[in-house]
């Protein structure tokens, strides 16, 4: 059993917090287990006998409420002091990441130096207050302050180094900044000016949608939306088209629920009739999105990867041309916590390359700003550090979806202090320390406008009745600073 202690009047962390919280074990990966509060404190029960440590919601001072992780510690009587393990555990990720990107006397890095060691020093000032708990997690909380504020600036100058090596290399020669534009988004709203922020157009193919009964489909605003994108001289790309999540698959399925072999046998149609049909517009396809995730009919873990093979299959043999992508979706795997009927995203990946599934990218999902498990605000050293380790596998990276708020009121998640202005600093300083990194191709804004259909509500690049909002202006700064040096 783990017991993490918890001191609100030890300053900017209040009453432990379990919304989104779950056990953690080796390298980040979701544990099975139980967890409560008593006495302001957070308890652990799990079955494994290995080093555990905790995910949790926390305030960070500037920042708002982040998902962040303790340290792994082996079980005891004794508590351990959450504020303490939150902030020794940022420092060594923060370590860790500096050798890993030649860092340390890197010129220029100097003021972010100085400030991570003002952290570790207040953070060594709380562990010599281990005698008076709530002074510790004064000072600990403190240090995680200025702890995250320094990764981020970290992130920030490292992404500024690598842009530039990329961008003299040819890295941005080939389209890499996309937007979503679901079939409920009129196409008139691409226009040959889009072309100037955006390089390609995502057509998501929503089953559900498609086909209404089993003996029927309508492909007519798909159909608008690949002609409207082709017309604003925007490249194009498909998918996800199969996703077995609740919005996703059509009501007449359900009947089949208990027959695999019926449901496999209908998605293979549908991927099939849906490539075939735009195989001379389309050359990537997002052939399969969070079946290790999201489910209605709770596939097991081989029909799992079954499906994704057959679905990369057909595409190829329709599109032998085509760039098959195998879409991750909450890429932390929070959902493996609670649901044992589920893989976690790098376990779901790594078979999927064992597997010799036949497929050219991985896409990853980064879509924040809702008060549900998933959904909870990353900082930007998660959020490297994760596609730095995506990158491991040997694929490149699209990422398919990127999204935060643009107003607070509009979430359920009211602990952010989301604006359009912070909107768009996230949507900037996230697509250039995404594209920074050489074997990401591509990033794809979650969705064009704000609408209750998006999956955030105000996390398009465009007002509900279509105006710019600041992350439009700013995508296209950050495109254009990205192709300068290409030109001349």
């Amino acid at each position: 059993m783990l017991k993490f202690a918890c001191y609100p009047e030890g300053g900017e962390s209040g009453s432990p917090d379990l919304r989104g919280a779950y056990i953690v074990g080796i390298d980040g990966v979701p544990v099975r287990g139980e967890l409560h509060v008593s006495d302001n404190m957070i308890v652990c029960e799990s079955r494994s006998q290995e080093a555990l440590g905790i995910s949790v919601l926390w305030p960070v001072k500037g920042y708002g409420t982040l998902q962040l992780q303790s340290t792994r510690l082996p079980t005891r009587e004794q508590s351990y002091n959450l504020h303490v393990e939150l902030v020794r555990q940022r420092l060594m990720r923060i370590l860790t990441k500096r050798e890993e990107w030649g860092l340390f006397d890197y010129p220029g890095v100097e003021n972010i130096s100085a400030k991570i060691e003002q952290a570790r020093v207040l953070f060594i000032k709380s562990l010599q207050n281990v005698e008076d708990p709530p002074a510790a997690a004064r000072l600990a909380d403190e240090s995680l302050g200025l702890a995250v504020e320094a990764s981020e600036e970290l992130c920030r100058f490292h992404a500024s180094v690598f842009v530039g090596r990329r961008r003299q290399a040819g890295g941005f020669l080939r389209g890499f900044l996309g937007v979503s534009l679901p079939p409920s988004v009129p196409p008139k709203t691409l226009t040959k000016g889009f072309s100037d922020v955006f390089d390609f157009v995502q057509i998501p193919f929503v089953w559900r949608d498609i086909q209404h009964d089993e003996q029927s489909f309508d492909y007519a605003a798909s159909d608008k939306c690949v002609k409207a994108g082709a017309k604003a001289g925007l490249s194009v790309h498909g998918g996800p088209v199969l996703n077995f999540g609740v919005q996703f698959v059509p009501d007449w399925m359900y009947i089949w629920e208990n027959d695999y072999e019926a449901i496999s046998g209908f998605a293979r149609e549908h991927v099939r009739r849906t490539v075939q049909r735009y195989a001379g517009q389309i050359g990537t396809w997002i052939v399969a999105s969070g079946l290790h995730a999201d489910n209605v009919f709770s596939f097991n873990f081989e029909q799992i990867i079954d499906l994704t093979r057959m679905a990369a299959n057909i595409t190829k043999q329709a599109a032998p041309r085509s760039r098959v992508v195998l879409d991750l979706t909450q890429p932390w795997g929070e959902y493996f916590a609670r649901n044992q009927r589920t893989a976690p995203p790098i376990l779901y990946a790594e078979m999927a390359m064992q597997s010799g599934i036949n497929f050219d990218a991985f896409g990853v999902q980064f879509v924040f700003g809702l008060d549900s498990e998933g959904f909870h605000l990353r900082d930007m050293l998660q959020i490297s550090s994760l596609i730095d380790q995506l990158a491991n596998l040997g694929k490149p990276l699209h990422i398919t979806a990127a999204a935060v708020p643009s107003d607070k009121s509009a979430v359920s998640n009211a602990d952010q202090p989301w604006s359009e202005s912070i909107q768009a600093d996230w949507v900037a300083d996230f697509c250039e320390i995404a594209l920074s990194k050489p074997y990401v191709d591509c990033v794809c804004m979650q969705t064009l406008t704000d609408g209750i259909c998006s999956g955030i509500p105000t996390g398009g690049v465009l007002r509900a009745d279509m105006t710019p909002k600041p992350a439009f202006k700013r995508l296209a700064e950050v495109r254009r600073n990205l192709m300068a040096e290409v030109g001349g």
